[in-house]
């Protein structure tokens, strides 16, 4: 008798669980393809279209994030509240440069990038907001420099450029200049660029980047390129 109740007690479990496992087609979708790389004017800093899965030239700020799937850079976190994670790559030396990039949100609002960043220290980000905000925020720290409204769906690549020269920052996205400010507090001068993956509000965070590459405008610093793959 006991054993018999233990087969459909079995059954049971199983269908239980099976009912808690929600699917995430978003999640684990292949972006589209990506477009074909910028070839923006001036001297290489640094380019990656992520063929290499070692990642060679970047740093990852925590482990489990960032991989390489599909042959273009993934970034993917849990389905939690103001979770973030920053993939380091760059010299500190870098002082007047564009950085161009191709990136694709599948889950979430957020789309990040920093310039004239100091790996563990601030920088100037750029941060294209999706679905439910549809705009571009210029930041310095947690302080706002600069908005501007940009339609941004999910699923679909868009690119980025952002140039920092001197106190200038401009923004391009999808070919348009929408934003062109100067940070009166001159609160950065020098410094890489990290990718930014963050969950915000909206608790999700599956996204995409390719075709990121770095040139210098005008006199920039460095001491030589260097790049992945």
């Amino acid at each position: 008798m006991k054993a018999s109740k233990a087969v459909p007690l079995l059954g049971i479990s199983i269908l239980l669980l099976s009912a808690g496992s929600v699917p995430e087609p978003e999640r684990n979708a292949a972006p589209p393809p990506s477009p074909k790389p910028a070839t923006p004017p001036g001297l290489v800093l640094f380019s990656d279209q992520f063929n290499d899965p070692a990642l060679k030239g970047w740093k990852a700020d925590q482990s489990g994030v960032w991989s390489v799937r599909h042959g273009v850079l993934r970034a993917d976190l849990p389905d939690e509240r103001q979770l973030k994670s920053f993939l380091y790559a760059g010299s500190g030396a870098w002082t007047n440069y564009a950085v161009d990039l191709d990136v694709c949100a599948m889950r979430g609002a957020d789309k990040g990038v920093a310039v004239r960043v100091v790996e563990g220290e601030t920088g100037i980000a750029v941060d294209l907001r999706g679905p439910g905000y549809e705009d571009v925020l210029l930041r310095r720290r947690e302080w706002p420099l600069a908005k501007a409204a940009v339609v941004n769906a999910n699923g679909q690549w868009h690119h980025l450029r952002i140039e920092a020269r001197n106190q200038r920052y401009r923004v391009w996205v999808n070919g348009a200049v929408v934003i062109d400010k100067e940070d009166s507090k001159k609160a950065r001068s020098s410094g890489g660029i990290a990718l930014a993956a963050y969950t915000g509000g909206v608790k999700q965070c599956t996204l995409y980047f390719d075709n990121v590459v770095v040139t210098a405008l005008g006199t920039a610093a460095t001491t030589a390129a260097e790049g992945g793959d």
